[in-house]
Protein backbone atom coordinates (compact mmCIF):
# COMPACT_ATOMS: atom_id res chain seq x y z
CA UNK A 1 0.00 0.00 0.00
CA UNK A 2 1.39 2.98 -0.49
CA UNK A 3 2.35 6.89 1.12
CA UNK A 4 -1.02 8.06 -0.06
CA UNK A 5 -3.15 5.31 1.42
CA UNK A 6 -6.21 7.16 2.83
CA UNK A 7 -6.82 8.17 6.84
CA UNK A 8 -9.85 6.45 8.15
CA UNK A 9 -12.41 9.10 7.41
CA UNK A 10 -13.43 11.12 10.47
CA UNK A 11 -10.41 10.56 12.76
CA UNK A 12 -7.33 12.33 11.18
CA UNK A 13 -5.09 9.67 12.80
CA UNK A 14 -2.91 8.37 9.86
CA UNK A 15 -1.93 4.77 10.58
CA UNK A 16 0.54 3.23 8.32
CA UNK A 17 -0.13 -0.14 9.15
CA UNK A 18 -0.42 -2.11 5.85
CA UNK A 19 2.16 0.17 4.13
CA UNK A 20 5.11 -1.23 2.08
CA UNK A 21 7.88 0.11 3.73
CA UNK A 22 10.19 -1.33 0.96
CA UNK A 23 8.10 0.45 -1.76
CA UNK A 24 7.90 3.64 0.16
CA UNK A 25 11.56 4.35 0.63
CA UNK A 26 11.94 5.78 -3.24
CA UNK A 27 15.70 6.04 -2.77
CA UNK A 28 16.74 1.88 -1.91
CA UNK A 29 15.86 0.41 -5.11
CA UNK A 30 17.96 3.22 -7.00
CA UNK A 31 20.67 2.88 -4.40
CA UNK A 32 20.95 -0.90 -4.31
CA UNK A 33 20.79 -1.32 -8.59
CA UNK A 34 24.07 1.38 -8.23
CA UNK A 35 25.84 -0.78 -5.64
CA UNK A 36 24.71 -4.63 -6.94
CA UNK A 37 24.41 -4.28 -10.70
CA UNK A 38 20.61 -4.26 -12.13
CA UNK A 39 20.98 -7.85 -12.99
CA UNK A 40 21.84 -8.78 -9.20
CA UNK A 41 19.41 -6.12 -8.23
CA UNK A 42 16.53 -8.12 -10.31
CA UNK A 43 17.38 -11.14 -8.46
CA UNK A 44 16.83 -10.24 -5.00
CA UNK A 45 13.69 -7.86 -5.56
CA UNK A 46 11.13 -9.68 -4.97
CA UNK A 47 12.89 -10.50 -1.42
CA UNK A 48 13.13 -7.22 -0.52
CA UNK A 49 9.76 -6.08 -1.75
CA UNK A 50 8.27 -8.90 0.18
CA UNK A 51 9.85 -8.14 3.21
CA UNK A 52 9.14 -4.10 3.34
CA UNK A 53 5.53 -5.58 3.21
CA UNK A 54 6.06 -7.51 6.25
CA UNK A 55 7.24 -4.68 8.00
CA UNK A 56 4.04 -2.35 9.27
CA UNK A 57 1.77 -5.64 9.53
CA UNK A 58 2.85 -9.39 10.65
CA UNK A 59 6.23 -8.45 12.24
CA UNK A 60 5.83 -5.02 13.69
CA UNK A 61 2.70 -6.94 15.70
CA UNK A 62 5.22 -9.66 16.44
CA UNK A 63 7.86 -7.38 17.42
CA UNK A 64 5.12 -5.16 19.58
CA UNK A 65 3.72 -8.42 21.94
CA UNK A 66 8.03 -9.49 22.40
CA UNK A 67 8.50 -6.15 23.66
CA UNK A 68 5.72 -6.20 25.98
CA UNK A 69 6.53 -10.15 26.96
CA UNK A 70 10.37 -10.20 27.57
CA UNK A 71 12.21 -13.14 28.38
CA UNK A 72 11.72 -14.90 31.80
CA UNK A 73 14.82 -17.11 33.81
CA UNK A 74 13.86 -20.29 35.08
CA UNK A 75 17.43 -21.27 37.09
CA UNK A 76 15.37 -24.32 38.00
CA UNK A 77 12.85 -27.10 37.08
CA UNK A 78 10.37 -28.78 39.52
CA UNK A 79 13.02 -31.47 40.41
CA UNK A 80 15.18 -28.74 41.55
CA UNK A 81 17.47 -29.62 39.11
CA UNK A 82 19.97 -26.39 37.25
CA UNK A 83 18.42 -25.98 34.25
CA UNK A 84 18.82 -21.54 33.35
CA UNK A 85 16.22 -21.87 30.79
CA UNK A 86 14.92 -19.18 29.53
CA UNK A 87 11.63 -18.67 28.31
CA UNK A 88 11.05 -16.40 25.24
CA UNK A 89 7.43 -16.01 24.42
CA UNK A 90 5.79 -17.31 20.94
CA UNK A 91 6.39 -13.89 19.00
CA UNK A 92 10.06 -13.37 19.87
CA UNK A 93 10.37 -17.25 18.51
CA UNK A 94 8.40 -16.29 15.51
CA UNK A 95 10.61 -13.68 14.94
CA UNK A 96 13.67 -15.47 15.65
CA UNK A 97 12.45 -18.09 12.62
CA UNK A 98 11.83 -15.37 10.37
CA UNK A 99 15.29 -13.92 10.69
CA UNK A 100 17.51 -16.92 10.84
CA UNK A 101 15.51 -19.38 9.02
CA UNK A 102 13.81 -17.19 5.79
CA UNK A 103 16.13 -14.47 5.56
CA UNK A 104 19.16 -16.18 6.57
CA UNK A 105 20.76 -13.28 8.39
CA UNK A 106 23.39 -15.23 10.45
CA UNK A 107 24.13 -17.72 7.27
CA UNK A 108 24.22 -15.22 4.58
CA UNK A 109 28.38 -14.58 4.81
CA UNK A 110 29.09 -18.37 5.73
CA UNK A 111 26.73 -20.42 3.43
CA UNK A 112 29.34 -20.90 0.53
CA UNK A 113 27.33 -18.71 -1.86
CA UNK A 114 29.60 -15.56 -1.98
CA UNK A 115 26.63 -12.99 -1.09
CA UNK A 116 27.66 -9.97 -0.76
CA UNK A 117 28.15 -8.63 2.71
CA UNK A 118 25.52 -5.26 1.55
CA UNK A 119 22.47 -8.37 0.70
CA UNK A 120 23.04 -9.32 4.47
CA UNK A 121 22.78 -5.67 5.72
CA UNK A 122 20.12 -4.31 3.74
CA UNK A 123 17.71 -7.34 4.35
CA UNK A 124 18.77 -6.39 8.42
CA UNK A 125 17.95 -2.38 7.28
CA UNK A 126 14.72 -3.69 6.70
CA UNK A 127 13.83 -5.95 9.67
CA UNK A 128 15.43 -3.72 12.17
CA UNK A 129 12.63 -1.51 11.01
CA UNK A 130 10.07 -3.55 12.55
CA UNK A 131 12.62 -5.72 15.12
CA UNK A 132 15.83 -4.45 16.90
CA UNK A 133 16.71 -6.79 19.45
CA UNK A 134 16.65 -10.27 17.80
CA UNK A 135 19.02 -8.58 15.48
CA UNK A 136 21.73 -8.28 18.43
CA UNK A 137 21.36 -12.11 18.74
CA UNK A 138 21.64 -12.37 14.89
CA UNK A 139 24.98 -10.00 14.52
CA UNK A 140 26.68 -12.14 16.93
CA UNK A 141 25.98 -14.97 15.63
CA UNK A 142 27.37 -14.29 12.44
CA UNK A 143 30.52 -12.10 13.90
CA UNK A 144 31.15 -15.41 16.18
CA UNK A 145 30.87 -17.35 13.14
CA UNK A 146 33.71 -15.26 11.20
CA UNK A 147 35.61 -15.07 14.08
CA UNK A 148 35.97 -19.17 14.54
CA UNK A 149 36.69 -19.82 11.10
CA UNK A 150 39.40 -17.14 11.36
CA UNK A 151 40.84 -17.81 14.42
CA UNK A 152 39.91 -21.51 15.30
CA UNK A 153 41.73 -24.83 15.13
CA UNK A 154 40.37 -26.67 11.84
CA UNK A 155 38.87 -29.21 14.03
CA UNK A 156 36.76 -26.85 15.98
CA UNK A 157 35.24 -25.20 13.31
CA UNK A 158 34.49 -28.21 11.45
CA UNK A 159 32.28 -29.75 14.72
CA UNK A 160 30.72 -25.93 14.73
CA UNK A 161 30.14 -24.51 11.60
CA UNK A 162 27.00 -26.55 10.40
CA UNK A 163 25.38 -25.58 13.17
CA UNK A 164 25.89 -21.66 12.67
CA UNK A 165 25.32 -21.60 9.34
CA UNK A 166 21.98 -23.75 8.81
CA UNK A 167 18.68 -22.17 8.24
CA UNK A 168 17.15 -25.40 9.60
CA UNK A 169 15.92 -23.64 12.71
CA UNK A 170 15.60 -26.67 14.62
CA UNK A 171 19.49 -27.66 14.23
CA UNK A 172 20.57 -24.01 14.43
CA UNK A 173 23.11 -22.44 16.78
CA UNK A 174 23.05 -19.17 18.15
CA UNK A 175 26.52 -17.02 18.90
CA UNK A 176 26.96 -14.49 21.86
CA UNK A 177 29.90 -13.23 23.47
CA UNK A 178 30.75 -12.44 26.90
CA UNK A 179 33.44 -9.89 27.53
CA UNK A 180 31.95 -7.35 29.91
CA UNK A 181 32.75 -7.70 34.09
CA UNK A 182 31.55 -5.54 36.76
CA UNK A 183 35.47 -3.83 37.16
CA UNK A 184 36.21 -4.13 33.39
CA UNK A 185 33.83 -2.70 31.19
CA UNK A 186 35.32 -0.67 28.38
CA UNK A 187 38.75 -1.11 30.06
CA UNK A 188 39.25 -4.81 28.82
CA UNK A 189 42.73 -4.99 30.00
CA UNK A 190 40.95 -5.31 33.60
CA UNK A 191 39.01 -8.96 32.81
CA UNK A 192 39.72 -10.98 35.67
CA UNK A 193 38.26 -14.04 34.91
CA UNK A 194 40.59 -17.04 34.67
CA UNK A 195 41.49 -19.82 32.44
CA UNK A 196 42.98 -23.26 33.68
CA UNK A 197 44.61 -25.40 31.50
CA UNK A 198 42.49 -29.20 31.60
CA UNK A 199 43.03 -32.31 30.49
CA UNK A 200 40.11 -34.99 29.71
CA UNK A 201 40.15 -38.51 30.29
CA UNK A 202 40.74 -39.28 26.61
CA UNK A 203 43.79 -37.19 26.74
CA UNK A 204 42.30 -34.43 24.82
CA UNK A 205 43.01 -30.78 25.62
CA UNK A 206 40.43 -28.12 26.89
CA UNK A 207 40.41 -25.26 29.12
CA UNK A 208 38.17 -24.19 32.41
CA UNK A 209 36.79 -20.73 32.85
CA UNK A 210 36.22 -19.14 36.20
CA UNK A 211 34.70 -15.87 36.74
CA UNK A 212 31.72 -13.17 36.23
CA UNK A 213 30.48 -11.70 33.23
CA UNK A 214 27.74 -8.81 34.39
CA UNK A 215 26.60 -8.21 30.88
CA UNK A 216 25.75 -11.10 28.38
CA UNK A 217 23.38 -10.23 25.73
CA UNK A 218 21.41 -13.47 24.24
CA UNK A 219 23.09 -15.45 27.70
CA UNK A 220 21.64 -18.89 26.95
CA UNK A 221 23.30 -18.75 23.29
CA UNK A 222 24.48 -22.17 22.65
CA UNK A 223 28.22 -20.78 21.59
CA UNK A 224 29.77 -17.88 23.08
CA UNK A 225 32.95 -16.06 22.70
CA UNK A 226 34.65 -15.48 26.36
CA UNK A 227 37.85 -13.28 27.22
CA UNK A 228 39.62 -14.67 30.04
CA UNK A 229 43.02 -14.47 31.52
CA UNK A 230 44.80 -17.70 31.87
CA UNK A 231 46.76 -18.21 34.65
CA UNK A 232 50.30 -17.06 34.65
CA UNK A 233 49.29 -14.78 31.89
CA UNK A 234 50.78 -10.96 32.46
CA UNK A 235 47.98 -8.44 33.55
CA UNK A 236 46.88 -6.10 30.88
CA UNK A 237 44.97 -6.47 27.70
CA UNK A 238 48.13 -8.58 26.26
CA UNK A 239 47.53 -11.31 28.92
CA UNK A 240 44.53 -12.34 27.52
CA UNK A 241 42.99 -15.66 25.34
CA UNK A 242 39.83 -15.83 23.78
CA UNK A 243 37.71 -19.24 24.70
CA UNK A 244 35.02 -20.51 22.65
CA UNK A 245 32.04 -21.50 25.59
CA UNK A 246 29.70 -23.84 24.37
CA UNK A 247 26.50 -24.15 26.85
CA UNK A 248 26.34 -28.21 25.98
CA UNK A 249 29.05 -30.50 26.44
CA UNK A 250 29.78 -33.23 23.99
CA UNK A 251 28.14 -35.67 26.38
CA UNK A 252 24.59 -33.77 26.29
CA UNK A 253 25.39 -32.21 29.51
CA UNK A 254 24.93 -28.94 31.00
CA UNK A 255 28.28 -26.60 30.70
CA UNK A 256 29.29 -25.41 34.22
CA UNK A 257 27.81 -21.87 34.31
CA UNK A 258 25.21 -20.27 35.60
CA UNK A 259 23.13 -17.13 34.27
CA UNK A 260 22.02 -15.40 37.85
CA UNK A 261 19.26 -12.71 36.60
CA UNK A 262 17.97 -11.02 33.16
CA UNK A 263 18.66 -7.38 33.23
CA UNK A 264 15.93 -5.20 33.31
CA UNK A 265 16.56 -2.91 29.96
CA UNK A 266 15.30 0.29 28.81
CA UNK A 267 15.13 -0.71 25.54
CA UNK A 268 15.65 -4.55 23.41
CA UNK A 269 13.13 -5.73 26.31
CA UNK A 270 12.54 -8.61 23.85
CA UNK A 271 15.88 -10.27 24.40
CA UNK A 272 17.51 -11.49 27.06
CA UNK A 273 20.46 -9.76 28.69
CA UNK A 274 22.00 -11.60 31.61
CA UNK A 275 24.68 -11.46 34.39
CA UNK A 276 26.87 -15.22 34.47
CA UNK A 277 29.19 -17.08 36.52
CA UNK A 278 31.21 -19.04 35.20
CA UNK A 279 32.54 -22.37 37.60
CA UNK A 280 34.89 -24.35 36.01
CA UNK A 281 32.87 -24.61 32.46
CA UNK A 282 34.74 -26.34 29.75
CA UNK A 283 36.25 -24.30 26.68
CA UNK A 284 38.76 -23.70 23.55
CA UNK A 285 41.09 -21.90 23.29
CA UNK A 286 40.82 -19.62 19.63
CA UNK A 287 44.35 -18.39 18.27
CA UNK A 288 46.93 -17.54 20.29
CA UNK A 289 47.00 -16.78 24.35
CA UNK A 290 48.10 -12.72 24.50
CA UNK A 291 45.99 -12.46 20.90
CA UNK A 292 42.86 -12.58 22.51
CA UNK A 293 41.91 -8.98 22.66
CA UNK A 294 43.04 -8.10 19.26
CA UNK A 295 40.70 -11.08 17.95
CA UNK A 296 37.79 -10.58 19.61
CA UNK A 297 38.15 -7.13 18.07
CA UNK A 298 37.43 -8.38 14.85
CA UNK A 299 33.71 -9.49 16.09
CA UNK A 300 33.45 -6.88 18.10
CA UNK A 301 34.20 -4.61 14.96
CA UNK A 302 31.90 -6.64 13.12
CA UNK A 303 29.04 -5.86 15.84
CA UNK A 304 29.98 -2.74 15.73
CA UNK A 305 29.33 -2.71 11.88
CA UNK A 306 25.78 -4.09 12.65
CA UNK A 307 24.91 -1.42 15.05
CA UNK A 308 25.95 1.52 12.58
CA UNK A 309 22.90 -1.13 9.93
CA UNK A 310 20.58 -1.11 12.36
CA UNK A 311 20.48 2.76 13.56
CA UNK A 312 20.25 3.41 9.95
CA UNK A 313 17.46 1.49 9.85
CA UNK A 314 15.66 2.89 13.25
CA UNK A 315 16.31 6.36 11.37
CA UNK A 316 14.58 4.99 8.09
CA UNK A 317 11.44 3.29 10.20
CA UNK A 318 11.09 6.98 11.88
CA UNK A 319 11.04 9.13 9.06
CA UNK A 320 8.96 6.73 7.15
CA UNK A 321 6.59 7.15 10.18
CA UNK A 322 7.00 10.61 10.00
CA UNK A 323 6.52 11.05 6.53
CA UNK A 324 3.57 8.93 6.61
CA UNK A 325 2.07 10.98 9.41
CA UNK A 326 2.91 14.75 8.37
CA UNK A 327 1.38 13.70 4.68
CA UNK A 328 -1.67 12.50 5.96
CA UNK A 329 -2.95 14.36 9.06
CA UNK A 330 -4.46 17.80 8.78
CA UNK A 331 -4.48 20.51 11.03
CA UNK A 332 -5.57 24.48 10.80
CA UNK A 333 -6.45 24.07 7.25
CA UNK A 334 -3.41 21.65 5.58
CA UNK A 335 -1.82 18.64 5.98
CA UNK A 336 1.24 19.27 8.53
CA UNK A 337 3.90 18.20 5.45
CA UNK A 338 3.08 21.62 3.35
CA UNK A 339 3.97 23.57 6.43
CA UNK A 340 7.14 25.16 6.41
CA UNK A 341 8.35 24.52 10.01
CA UNK A 342 7.16 21.25 9.67
CA UNK A 343 9.32 20.53 6.05
CA UNK A 344 12.43 22.03 7.86
CA UNK A 345 11.57 19.57 11.19
CA UNK A 346 11.71 16.85 8.55
CA UNK A 347 14.55 17.72 6.28
CA UNK A 348 16.62 17.79 9.22
CA UNK A 349 15.56 14.13 9.92
CA UNK A 350 16.23 12.93 6.34
CA UNK A 351 19.60 14.20 5.91
CA UNK A 352 21.16 12.15 8.87
CA UNK A 353 18.94 9.22 8.41
CA UNK A 354 20.49 9.72 4.35
CA UNK A 355 24.03 9.48 5.40
CA UNK A 356 23.65 6.69 7.62
CA UNK A 357 22.14 4.62 5.04
CA UNK A 358 25.40 5.96 2.85
CA UNK A 359 27.89 5.10 5.12
CA UNK A 360 27.04 1.67 5.74
CA UNK A 361 26.38 0.70 1.91
CA UNK A 362 29.58 2.23 1.26
CA UNK A 363 31.15 0.43 3.85
CA UNK A 364 29.44 -3.23 3.01
CA UNK A 365 30.52 -2.77 -0.37
CA UNK A 366 34.19 -2.12 0.61
CA UNK A 367 34.22 -4.97 3.66
CA UNK A 368 33.49 -7.10 0.31
CA UNK A 369 36.49 -6.22 -1.36
CA UNK A 370 38.72 -6.69 2.50
CA UNK A 371 37.88 -10.03 2.71
CA UNK A 372 38.54 -10.96 -0.73
CA UNK A 373 42.02 -9.87 0.00
CA UNK A 374 42.40 -5.99 -1.08
CA UNK A 375 44.72 -4.29 1.08
CA UNK A 376 43.26 -0.51 0.51
CA UNK A 377 39.80 -2.20 1.38
CA UNK A 378 41.16 -3.65 4.57
CA UNK A 379 42.09 -0.31 5.88
CA UNK A 380 39.82 1.26 4.76
CA UNK A 381 37.29 -0.66 6.83
CA UNK A 382 39.63 -0.17 9.64
CA UNK A 383 37.83 3.58 9.91
CA UNK A 384 34.66 3.06 8.64
CA UNK A 385 33.17 0.64 10.78
CA UNK A 386 33.78 3.06 14.43
CA UNK A 387 33.25 6.29 12.33
CA UNK A 388 29.48 4.43 12.03
CA UNK A 389 29.45 2.98 15.15
CA UNK A 390 30.23 6.35 16.47
CA UNK A 391 28.04 8.91 14.70
CA UNK A 392 25.01 6.96 12.77
CA UNK A 393 24.16 5.35 16.48
CA UNK A 394 24.43 8.75 18.08
CA UNK A 395 22.27 10.49 15.60
CA UNK A 396 19.57 7.78 15.80
CA UNK A 397 18.68 8.77 19.56
CA UNK A 398 17.97 12.51 17.90
CA UNK A 399 15.84 11.32 14.39
CA UNK A 400 13.56 9.21 16.20
CA UNK A 401 12.87 11.39 19.31
CA UNK A 402 12.21 14.14 16.75
CA UNK A 403 10.09 11.28 14.49
CA UNK A 404 7.94 10.75 17.81
CA UNK A 405 6.88 14.72 18.30
CA UNK A 406 5.59 14.28 14.54
CA UNK A 407 3.24 11.78 15.78
CA UNK A 408 2.20 14.41 18.69
CA UNK A 409 0.65 12.76 22.05
CA UNK A 410 0.43 9.55 20.22
CA UNK A 411 3.97 8.50 20.01
CA UNK A 412 4.65 8.93 23.25
CA UNK A 413 1.94 6.01 23.53
CA UNK A 414 3.42 2.50 23.83
CA UNK A 415 0.49 0.83 20.83
CA UNK A 416 2.39 2.76 18.32
CA UNK A 417 5.99 2.14 16.76
CA UNK A 418 7.78 5.86 17.94
CA UNK A 419 8.54 5.05 21.62
CA UNK A 420 10.02 1.57 21.39
CA UNK A 421 11.87 2.91 18.33
CA UNK A 422 13.03 5.61 20.51
CA UNK A 423 14.17 3.27 23.59
CA UNK A 424 15.70 1.12 21.05
CA UNK A 425 18.03 3.85 19.71
CA UNK A 426 19.77 4.33 22.83
CA UNK A 427 21.50 0.63 22.72
CA UNK A 428 23.69 1.44 19.50
CA UNK A 429 25.64 4.46 21.14
CA UNK A 430 26.44 2.19 24.29
CA UNK A 431 26.69 -1.60 23.37
CA UNK A 432 30.44 -2.74 21.70
CA UNK A 433 31.74 0.42 22.93
CA UNK A 434 30.10 3.79 24.31
CA UNK A 435 30.71 7.05 22.28
CA UNK A 436 33.71 8.17 23.75
CA UNK A 437 35.66 4.56 23.65
CA UNK A 438 34.82 4.47 19.66
CA UNK A 439 35.76 7.90 19.19
CA UNK A 440 39.34 6.99 20.48
CA UNK A 441 39.15 4.19 18.13
CA UNK A 442 38.50 6.29 15.54
CA UNK A 443 41.72 8.07 16.50
CA UNK A 444 43.86 4.54 17.29
CA UNK A 445 42.91 3.82 13.36
CA UNK A 446 44.47 6.27 12.18
CA UNK A 447 47.46 6.17 14.50
CA UNK A 448 48.25 3.07 14.30
CA UNK A 449 46.93 1.06 11.63
CA UNK A 450 46.98 4.00 9.83
CA UNK A 451 43.93 3.62 8.29
CA UNK A 452 43.40 7.30 6.95
CA UNK A 453 45.17 7.17 3.45
CA UNK A 454 43.16 4.29 2.02
CA UNK A 455 39.96 5.76 3.03
CA UNK A 456 41.46 9.16 1.16
CA UNK A 457 42.15 7.66 -1.41
CA UNK A 458 38.52 6.18 -2.18
CA UNK A 459 37.27 9.22 -1.01
CA UNK A 460 39.36 10.94 -4.20
CA UNK A 461 38.88 7.97 -6.60
CA UNK A 462 34.97 8.86 -5.91
CA UNK A 463 35.30 12.27 -6.70
CA UNK A 464 37.23 11.82 -9.76
CA UNK A 465 34.65 9.24 -10.99
CA UNK A 466 31.72 11.61 -9.81
CA UNK A 467 33.01 14.66 -12.43
CA UNK A 468 30.93 16.95 -10.31
CA UNK A 469 30.29 21.12 -11.52
CA UNK A 470 33.51 22.61 -10.66
CA UNK A 471 31.93 24.52 -8.04
CA UNK A 472 30.22 21.21 -5.84
CA UNK A 473 34.03 19.53 -6.51
CA UNK A 474 36.15 22.22 -5.72
CA UNK A 475 34.32 22.35 -2.06
CA UNK A 476 34.59 18.29 -1.41
CA UNK A 477 37.85 18.54 -2.25
CA UNK A 478 38.73 21.59 0.16
CA UNK A 479 36.79 20.21 3.26
CA UNK A 480 38.14 16.48 2.95
CA UNK A 481 41.31 18.15 2.79
CA UNK A 482 40.70 20.26 6.04
CA UNK A 483 38.74 17.30 7.81
CA UNK A 484 41.30 14.59 7.03
CA UNK A 485 43.79 17.21 7.79
CA UNK A 486 42.59 17.77 11.29
CA UNK A 487 42.26 14.17 11.80
CA UNK A 488 46.34 13.53 10.99
CA UNK A 489 46.78 16.24 13.69
CA UNK A 490 44.67 15.17 16.39
CA UNK A 491 46.48 11.38 15.59
CA UNK A 492 50.33 13.79 15.73
CA UNK A 493 49.24 15.47 18.70
CA UNK A 494 47.62 12.41 20.44
CA UNK A 495 44.91 14.70 21.57
CA UNK A 496 42.13 12.61 22.22
CA UNK A 497 39.71 15.68 24.13
CA UNK A 498 38.94 16.27 20.18
CA UNK A 499 38.47 13.51 18.96
CA UNK A 500 34.74 13.43 18.93
CA UNK A 501 34.67 16.81 17.08
CA UNK A 502 37.03 16.00 14.75
CA UNK A 503 35.35 12.25 13.86
CA UNK A 504 31.88 14.10 13.26
CA UNK A 505 33.44 16.29 10.76
CA UNK A 506 34.96 13.64 8.83
CA UNK A 507 31.45 11.44 8.98
CA UNK A 508 29.55 14.31 7.66
CA UNK A 509 31.98 15.14 4.79
CA UNK A 510 32.69 11.42 3.84
CA UNK A 511 29.23 10.98 4.11
CA UNK A 512 28.18 14.08 1.68
CA UNK A 513 30.59 12.50 -0.48
CA UNK A 514 29.58 9.26 -0.57
CA UNK A 515 26.41 10.82 -1.43
CA UNK A 516 27.09 13.29 -3.99
CA UNK A 517 28.78 10.16 -5.79
CA UNK A 518 25.83 8.39 -5.84
CA UNK A 519 23.63 11.70 -7.40
CA UNK A 520 26.21 11.84 -9.89
CA UNK A 521 25.39 7.86 -10.71
CA UNK A 522 21.95 8.61 -10.83
CA UNK A 523 21.94 11.32 -13.24
CA UNK A 524 19.82 12.78 -14.23
CA UNK A 525 18.06 12.79 -10.86
CA UNK A 526 20.65 14.59 -8.96
CA UNK A 527 18.35 14.21 -5.40
CA UNK A 528 21.50 12.76 -3.52
CA UNK A 529 23.69 15.21 -5.17
CA UNK A 530 21.38 18.08 -3.24
CA UNK A 531 20.97 16.28 -0.19
CA UNK A 532 24.54 15.91 0.19
CA UNK A 533 24.81 19.76 -0.55
CA UNK A 534 22.56 20.01 2.10
CA UNK A 535 24.93 17.87 4.91
CA UNK A 536 27.61 20.27 3.89
CA UNK A 537 25.44 23.55 4.29
CA UNK A 538 23.97 22.22 7.36
CA UNK A 539 25.96 19.97 9.66
CA UNK A 540 29.93 20.64 7.83
CA UNK A 541 30.04 24.30 6.88
CA UNK A 542 30.65 27.33 9.46
CA UNK A 543 27.59 29.44 9.87
CA UNK A 544 26.33 32.27 12.34
CA UNK A 545 24.09 31.12 15.24
CA UNK A 546 22.53 34.74 15.20
CA UNK A 547 22.08 35.65 11.48
CA UNK A 548 18.96 34.89 9.91
CA UNK A 549 18.53 32.43 7.31
CA UNK A 550 19.13 34.23 4.02
CA UNK A 551 19.74 31.22 2.20
CA UNK A 552 16.55 28.91 2.16
CA UNK A 553 15.77 26.75 -0.27
CA UNK A 554 13.88 27.82 -3.37
CA UNK A 555 10.39 28.33 -3.58
CA UNK A 556 8.91 23.80 -3.36
CA UNK A 557 12.11 22.42 -3.13
CA UNK A 558 12.07 20.73 0.13
CA UNK A 559 8.82 19.59 -0.86
CA UNK A 560 10.57 17.35 -3.51
CA UNK A 561 13.60 16.62 -1.47
CA UNK A 562 11.15 15.23 1.28
CA UNK A 563 8.38 13.54 -1.43
CA UNK A 564 11.31 11.68 -3.02
CA UNK A 565 10.68 13.40 -6.42
CA UNK A 566 13.65 13.79 -8.79
CA UNK A 567 15.78 16.94 -8.81
CA UNK A 568 17.33 18.60 -11.35
CA UNK A 569 21.48 19.57 -11.36
CA UNK A 570 20.34 23.31 -11.24
CA UNK A 571 18.29 22.40 -8.17
CA UNK A 572 20.78 20.07 -6.69
CA UNK A 573 23.62 23.19 -7.37
CA UNK A 574 20.76 25.64 -5.02
CA UNK A 575 21.36 23.79 -2.47
CA UNK A 576 24.79 24.87 -2.07
CA UNK A 577 25.69 27.49 0.36
CA UNK A 578 25.47 30.64 -1.70
CA UNK A 579 28.86 31.62 -1.43
CA UNK A 580 29.92 28.17 -2.97
CA UNK A 581 27.60 28.09 -5.72
CA UNK A 582 29.67 30.56 -8.20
Amino acid sequence: MAMEQAVVAGNNIPDSSGCNFFEMDKDLAALLQLQLGAEYYSSIKNELSELGGRISGELDALAMLADRNPPVLYPRNRRAEAVDHIEKHPAYVALEKVAYAELGLAALSHDGKNNPPLLKYVLTYLFVQAEFGLCCPVSMTDSLTRTLCKFGEPALVARYLPMLSTRDFDQLYQGAMFITEQQAGSDVGQVATRAVRSQAADGSEHWQLFGDKWFCSNPDADLAMVLARPEGAPAGIHGLGLFLLPKHLPDGQRNAYRIVRLKPKLGTRSMASGEIVLEGATAYLIGQIGRGFQQMADMINMSRLSNGVRSAGLMRRALSEALYVASQRQAFGQRLIDMPLMQRQLLKMLLPTEQGRSMFMHTAQMLGRADAGDAVAQGAVRLLTPLIKFRTCRDARRVTGDAMEVRGGLGYIEEWSDARLVRDAHLGSIWEGTSNIVALDILRAVRRAGALPPVLAHAQDLLDAASLPPASDKLFRHVLSRAAENLTQLAERDQTQSIRQVGSQFYHVLTALFMAWEGAKLAPDYRRLALAHLVLRHRVLPRDPLALAADDLPAGLAAKLLDGQAISLAEAMACLPSGAQA
